[in-house]
């Protein structure tokens, strides 16, 4: 089965990618927290989140890390 990085993931599904398919410790570590930190809190403070998991994703790349980066600024472009 083919994978589809062209499709625009939901927020959480892009932090979870980070924290399961980024190289990096750090940005995996940034990734987990950020999911925990978003359990059941207001969507501002998903927003906090995904803009750290994004600028901790800096050094991944590939086209899974352009999906997760693009889906993030997409979440973080929204009113």
């Amino acid at each position: 089965m083919a994978t589809d990085y062209e499709r625009t993931l939901g927020v959480v599904e892009a932090i979870a990618a980070a924290r399961d398919q980024c190289p990096s410790g750090g940005a995996r570590a940034v990734a987990e927290g950020a999911l925990e930190a978003s359990k059941g809190a207001e969507s501002r403070v998903l927003r906090e989140q995904a803009w750290l998991v994004m600028n901790a994703l800096q050094g991944w790349r590939g086209e899974r890390a352009d999906q997760v980066r693009r889906s993030l600024a997409s979440f973080l472009e929204k009113d």
